[in-house]
């Protein structure tokens, strides 16, 4: 077995230093305001099965640079416009990081919705 110099819950815990980050409650509380997108990065899979934020857009996280890229075949347009984007996974480990990549990459009105979609529907956010 190799060891690893570092484990994934550490580099999320480094990342949610480097990002910003938005409670759900308070994700709910400025959902229907239009310059707020939120962008689920779940498996189409698991949407189909447990639904999805209602309005949020679909990136799945494997090809999210190429989307955010305006040279990319995978661009995706939304991605480039004028909006605070909200990421989101199941829980939040996947969308930290993502958050981190993107804001690496100058997409910077991002945030990560902190405990994902589960804790959204916890909460009875709209779906």
């Amino acid at each position: 077995m190799i060891n690893s110099k570092n484990s994934v819950l550490k580099l999320v815990e480094n990342a949610k230093i480097n990002i910003n980050c938005v409670k759900t409650e308070d994700a709910i509380k400025i959902h229907s305001n239009k310059m707020n997108t939120s962008v689920d990065l779940r498996d189409i899979r698991e949407i189909t099965k447990y639904g999805r934020i209602l309005g949020s857009k679909h990136v799945p996280r494997v090809i999210l640079e190429f989307c955010i890229d305006t040279k990319s075949q995978y661009q995706k347009k939304f991605l480039n416009e004028s909006f605070n984007f909200t990421f989101y996974c199941a829980t939040d480990l996947l969308s930290t990081l993502t958050t981190l990549v993107a804001n690496s990459i100058n997409l910077l009105n991002t945030s990560n919705l902190i405990g994902g979609y589960n804790r959204w529907l916890k909460l009875n956010g709209p779906i």
